[in-house]
């Protein structure tokens, strides 16, 4: 049964393939590709399920495919499967199957059908990775593909101002999540010397032992998993994403939001249960979260005009009463609820078109103003503030805004002034210096070479901060991360001297042909009418559709899109910065964090929004 965990894998990714390959035109092929995909998989899934339960519920796991391989790293894909991952991938089948049939009638002669299904099947294939997932490698593997669909399928209308901000808004909040689950792999790394498979996370006496031996660690670890999954499932404070990320179709609406993506991080905490279940201070922080999302979410789901806003604050709330339920160990009752809550999210959400008519005309014919006591007491006044907070959704986007990135906002425009051309000149000498001291350490005191790492890393985030927050030129904001990553492969090379120049060639070999792909295709936007700057959208997705679709693939290149050199190269990267060099993984995270942030904003910007030409009709605000 090991080997056919495999074909749950492929079959997704050739549903993707053939969809991305099908005529533009041809609407019944590609809705019948994603139905087809789907259903078979449904069926697949149902049937392995039933052997599975009949052979008396065995944990299956398999070692698929070695990715790379050295004397200090091995990086693999392998599948596991368990009761957790049979509810979640049935679930997932029938969701995606009758959405995908939904969706062929709802989406019919839509100018972006065939973007529509082609993102859905790329979502399908990276759910399926994740829950099939035997490592945190191959889970984080289907995690980034998650992300990248669902910014692709909030910006669906790329037309529209709000649904390309809030797009923004959301990958941003999805890449502090993918932190966070690179930092809880980073460390693992480091503890277990290894890649290590959930298979052996449930195995009670070496998680005991090594949490024993090592308390403080497993702590940062947990509560790393902790954070990714509290932002994954829209938990408190991060909760306001959710119905900001509803201005894609209802469809998608509904499979990534109401259904199965916002459900992602319930997995996380189920997958990694054994290792943090005898760490009270992590079940603490769990319960903690999933009150206050219930109650706070509970409120304001109460009192929003919007009906997709009220269903995306309801299923948050009901996600925190499934981390209630994890952590109090009801694995089976939190399986339960999740299915629950899916399928009845999934329900509301596509019904809701519908739903809201009947409202609006119920409300024209029947309204009666109802009578309103002006008696003001304690309780009154209490309830009036608890009313004003939930219709402001309790501030939660200007306190993210206030705190998580004005500061490097702030921060970034302070090195506008590097953008220019003697200052990049001075930057190349930096790092040539650079790269000579990291080629003969010993010609370099001691002392300065320990400070180069922490000078370089520095830099780089400081490069990449520029790029975020630039609002002039694309092609400095470009050069800007290029530089950017140059110096951190130099910080780590500087760091560690088993981080050979094999490994910085596997890292950059993406990332160049990605820069200067990228950077041809800013040239020929420019030479349209000499205007790419970044402080408005210019939606040249219209007259420049492919050139769009190439300079997003560049984006992702440059921040490791799965399977490609660059990825391995990220991993690779991290595993040879040491568990005690804090400092050093702080900044090169947040490089990596704001890296995917500056490129998509860039390519937003660029191709998405409204067009600035007078020639195309100008699209609503809002989807």
């Amino acid at each position: 049964m090991n080997q056919v965990l495999q074909l749950f894998i492929w079959l997704p990714l050739l549903g993707f393939i053939i969809s991305l390959l099908s005529p533009f035109r041809n609407e019944k092929l590609i809705a019948r590709i994603a139905i087809w995909t789907s259903g078979i998989q449904l069926i697949g899934i149902l049937a392995f399920t039933l052997f599975w339960i009949f052979d008396n519920f065995p944990i299956l796991t398999k070692k698929h495919l070695i990715i790379f391989q050295s004397e200090d790293v091995e990086i693999f894909i392998d599948y596991f499967f368990d009761k957790n991952t049979a509810v979640f991938a049935i679930l997932g089948a029938s969701i995606v199957f009758l959405v995908s049939h939904f969706s062929k009638y709802y989406l019919h002669r839509e100018a972006g059908f065939k973007r529509f299904f082609n993102a859905i099947q790329l979502f399908f294939l990276g759910y399926n990775i994740a829950i099939f997932s035997g490592n945190f490698e191959t889970l984080f593997t289907g995690w980034e593909l998650l992300g990248i669909s669902s910014f692709l399928l909030i910006t669906f209308y790329r037309d529209r101002y709000l649904p390309v901000k809030n797009g923004l808004k959301v990958i941003s909040i999805y890449r502090l999540s993918d932190i966070f689950l690179i930092l809880a792999m980073w460390m693992s790394h480091h503890l277990w010397h290894e890649n290590i498979t959930f298979i052996e996370l449930n195995d009670a006496k070496l998680v005991a032992d090594h949490l024993y031996l090592h308390q403080g660690y497993a702590v940062f670890i947990s509560l790393m998993i902790v954070f990714a999954a509290m932002i994954k499932s829209a938990q408190f404070p991060f909760t306001s994403w959710l119905p900001r990320a509803m201005e894609g179709p209802t469809s998608s609406s509904a499979i990534f939001y109401g259904a199965l993506s916002v459900h992602l991080g319930v997995f996380l905490l189920l997958r990694t249960f054994p290792y943090w279940e005898s760490l009270v201070t992590i079940k603490i922080i769990i319960l903690s979260v999933g009150v206050i999302t219930w109650l706070i979410s509970l409120l304001i789901s109460q009192v929003q005009s919007s009906v997709k806003t009220q269903i995306a604050y309801a299923s948050a709330s009901q996600i925190g009463l499934i981390f209630i339920e994890i952590a109090l160990g009801f694995h089976e009752l939190a399986l339960i609820h999740f299915a629950a809550n899916a399928i009845f999210r999934t329900y509301q959400l596509l019904v809701s078109p519908s739903v809201l008519g009947y409202q609006i005309h119920d409300m024209v014919f029947n309204f009666k103003p109802q009578d309103k006591s002006l008696k003001l007491n304690f309780i009154t006044k209490t309830k009036n503030s608890f009313y004003i907070l939930s219709i402001k959704e309790w501030n939660l986007d200007n306190l993210q805004q206030r705190i998580l990135w004005n500061p490097f906002k702030w921060l970034g425009k302070r090195v506008s002034f590097l953008a220019n051309k003697i200052s990049i000149i001075v930057i190349f000498i930096i790092y040539a210096i650079g790269a000579y001291c990291d080629l003969y350490p010993e010609r370099i005191p001691s002392q300065l070479f320990e400070l180069l790492p922490f000078v370089s890393a520095s830099i780089g985030l400081i490069l990449i901060l520029g790029a975020f927050a630039e609002r002039g030129d694309a092609m400095w904001a470009w050069s800007f991360v290029i530089l950017g990553q140059l110096f951190i492969a130099l910080s780590i090379a500087l760091l560690n001297e088993n981080f050979g120049n094999n490994y910085i060639a596997l890292y950059l070999s993406g990332t160049v042909i990605s820069a200067l792909v990228g950077y041809a295709c800013l040239q020929k936007i420019q030479a349209i009418d000499n205007d790419i700057d970044l402080n408005k959208f210019h939606g040249y997705s219209y007259q420049q559709s492919n050139t769009g679709f190439l300079f997003l693939i560049c984006c992702l290149g440059m921040i490791g899109l799965p399977f490609t050199p660059t990825f391995i190269g990220i991993d690779i990267l991290f595993n040879h910065i040491h568990k005690h060099q804090e400092i050093l993984i702080i900044l090169t995270a947040l490089s990596f964090a704001f890296m995917e942030l500056a490129l998509l904003r860039i390519y937003s910007r660029i191709f998405l929004g409204p067009s600035k030409k007078n020639s195309h009709a100008m699209a609503y605000r809002s989807a």
